[in-house]
């Protein structure tokens, strides 16, 4: 089969192998021939070598982590699903998978759902990580309610987008911030206020609102703090919690690190489905031009996912 990996870390230095062998199927895990994978940049850091503590550098390595495809083969004692089920979810090598941007893939079923029944594989693809993300962050860790305000960084973002429309379906008031030429897509995911990082300070424009989703980190992350009311939380995907500006202005700081796992992918496939929320893909790239594809990720300033489309 083939698949995207890499031999050594490095800036583009992903390649199509075109020899790989199917992953052995193991007790407890499912063989998924795959139809489409998303981009997200933690795909790039990898390659680059952002992650090697954590990453066994057993060469070479197939890259990627979210996919949509269908179960091929089924592993000794997994009982949630069967051949031909339309799955989707996260194959990563740091999570114990086999890599996502190939033919076919290995990966354990508690990574994996089934597929939103109106999405495309292309779609589902897009959805694991940044949605999952975002699920996390806004139902679990800031716990958002109706009628509250919340300031989203990073909008146009694969995460940011998901969180926009989770918001506004949960009937919050959304500001977020993004770039002058992104307004347009994100008065149409339903951000209630725009604006723009270059030629605006946000700090001074919001005030007293209930919960921050940081996206971006670095001083953006900082100068956040001013926007929330005492008792008000901050979540960041970036920084970790600050404790001397929590204390300062009395609010809740909180590190996001996302797991992606069956439930989050269940819910996600309910808001999906309930028309809740919707995925914007920048560009799609053939496997055959991953590398490309992770290049673009890497270099742009994507509005919405990036998508590989593989079988």
């Amino acid at each position: 089969m083939k698949a995207a990996q890499i031999s050594e870390y490095g800036k583009d230095v992903v390649r199509i192998n075109k020899n790989v062998e199917i992953p052995d199927l193991l007790p407890g895990k499912v063989i998924v021939k795959v139809h489409a994978a998303g981009v997200n940049p933690i795909d790039w850091k990898i390659t680059e070598g952002y992650m090697s503590q954590a990453i066994s550098d057993n060469f070479p390595l197939t890259v990627g982590d979210d996919f949509a495809g269908t179960v091929e083969y089924v592993g000794e004692g997994v009982t949630q699903y069967d051949i031909d089920d339309k799955v989707y979810g996260s194959a990563g090598i740091r999570m114990g998978g086999s890599g996502a941007i190939a033919e076919y893939l290995s990966t354990e079923p508690k990574l994996i759902a089934k597929m939103p029944e109106k999405a495309s594989d292309e779609e589902a693809a897009a959805l694991p990580l940044t949605g999952v993300s975002a699920v996390d962050v806004i139902y679990n860790k800031i716990k958002l309610k109706k009628g509250q305000q919340i300031l989203i960084h990073g909008g146009s973002g694969g995460i940011g987008s998901m969180a926009i429309q989770i918001a506004k379906h949960m009937g919050a008031y959304v500001a977020t911030t993004a770039r002058k030429d992104k307004a347009q897509y994100l008065e149409k995911l339903g951000a209630d206020e725009i604006i723009d990082y270059k030629d605006e300070v946000f700090e001074e424009i919001l005030k007293d609102y209930d919960a921050v989703f940081d996206t971006v980190g670095g001083d953006t992350y900082k100068r956040s703090f001013k926007v929330l009311k005492k008792g008000g939380v901050i979540v960041s995907m970036l920084g970790q919690p600050d404790t001397e500006l929590m204390n300062k202005y009395q609010v809740n700081a909180i590190g996001q690190f996302t797991q992606t796992n069956s439930d989050s992918l269940k819910k996600l496939a309910e808001l999906f489905d309930a028309g809740a929320i919707k995925v914007n893909i920048d560009r799609f790239f053939p496997l055959d031009e991953a590398a490309e594809a992770l290049k673009y990720q890497r270099d742009n300033s994507v509005k919405g996912k990036v998508v590989i489309e593989i079988n």
